[in-house]
């Protein structure tokens, strides 16, 4: 008895020390070089993209989600609530005064828990870093069809990109062709959704203006990422979300990540690095030698809405 009593305790002990060791619950990361931006608890936190402790950027009552580094990492755009609107913001990557992109007209249903997701989602930098490029749902309001939208970093009415409807996109190299989806269904709670709005990975030629579809799979094929001729995303072909790459000159498909109990949500790529969230924790994969490391994070600060507080009926 007293051995079960010890082995018990034991395992209370380890556990409880494995489980102080790193945090979790964080979402949208975006990965630079050696740093790494994501959010928690709807704030912005910059860590080393080897892990450790990290440190809050943003600390506004509202959401500040979906960030991405500028290409030459000085700059992080953002989807932001400071005032009101759910909106387009850029701050310096080494923190400071966020500075107001876009001003769209108030929806109904703009909120990250709802079904549709909040409206101007951050999806990427042009590649001179002089436009940013977001997801509107301006035109429409009650649809899982939105719109994309390119809004200069300097100031001016962002431009629209010519396409009916748009969601998740990714430029590649040098600007001349886009990956995109044309449904958006990433706040849905359907698994295995294989009908008519089940997504597909498009890709855009901005100089011949065609447009290909390359993955024509019942399953939802989701968030492209252009890296050099392959484009990554991912995919529950298999059931679980899984990053997956198409190669654009050999026309073939391969599974890159294998997990087997979460899906993966969320990948961001920059430069030379892809990093996504899985259950709860965020991983950084290397599209070149395919190798996969989770960054172990810590969380440092009051935790404001984990105190007991008094509430008024």
């Amino acid at each position: 008895m007293k051995y079960w009593i010890v082995l018990f305790t034991t395992f209370l002990i380890l556990n409880n020390s494995f489980s102080q060791s790193v945090d979790r619950l964080f979402r949208f990361p975006a990965v630079h070089n050696d740093q790494l931006v994501f959010c928690y608890a709807g704030d912005l936190y910059l860590v080393d993209a080897n892990g450790g402790t990290a440190r809050r950027l943003t600390s506004d009552v509202g959401f500040e989600m979906f960030p991405k580094f500028s290409h030459d990492g000085k700059t992080i755009a953002f989807t932001a609530q400071y005032d009101g609107n759910t909106e387009v913001y850029t701050m310096p990557t080494a923190g400071g005064t966020p500075k107001r992109i876009t001003y769209t007209a108030t929806l109904n249903r703009d909120d990250i828990s709802d079904r549709m997701g909040p409206n101007n989602i951050v999806m990427d930098w042009s590649v001179d870093d002089q436009s940013i490029l977001y997801r509107s749902r301006r035109y429409t309001f009650n649809s899982f069809k939105g719109i994309l939208l390119k809004a200069p970093v300097n100031g001016g009415m962002s431009e629209q990109l010519p396409f009916d409807v748009a969601g998740w996109c990714s430029y590649n190299y040098d600007g001349t062709k886009l990956a995109y989806n044309r449904v958006f269904r990433e706040f849905r709670t359907w698994k295995y959704y294989e009908g008519g709005m089940a997504d597909d990975i498009w890709i855009y030629d901005t100089k011949t203006e065609s447009t290909e579809n390359i993955t024509r799979n019942d399953a939802q094929d989701i968030m492209p990422m252009f890296y050099k001729d392959k484009v990554y995303f991912i995919s529950d072909r298999d059931r679980i979300m899984n990053i997956f790459s198409y190669d654009l000159n050999t026309k073939s498909l391969k599974k890159v990540t294998n997990f087997d109990l979460y899906d993966v949500k969320f990948p961001s790529l920059s430069k030379d690095k892809i990093t996504f969230e899985n259950g709860g924790h965020i991983y950084i994969l290397n599209p070149e030698n395919e190798e996969l490391n989770k960054v172990d994070i810590k969380i440092k600060n009051d935790l404001p809405y984990s105190r007991k507080r008094e509430v008024l009926a």
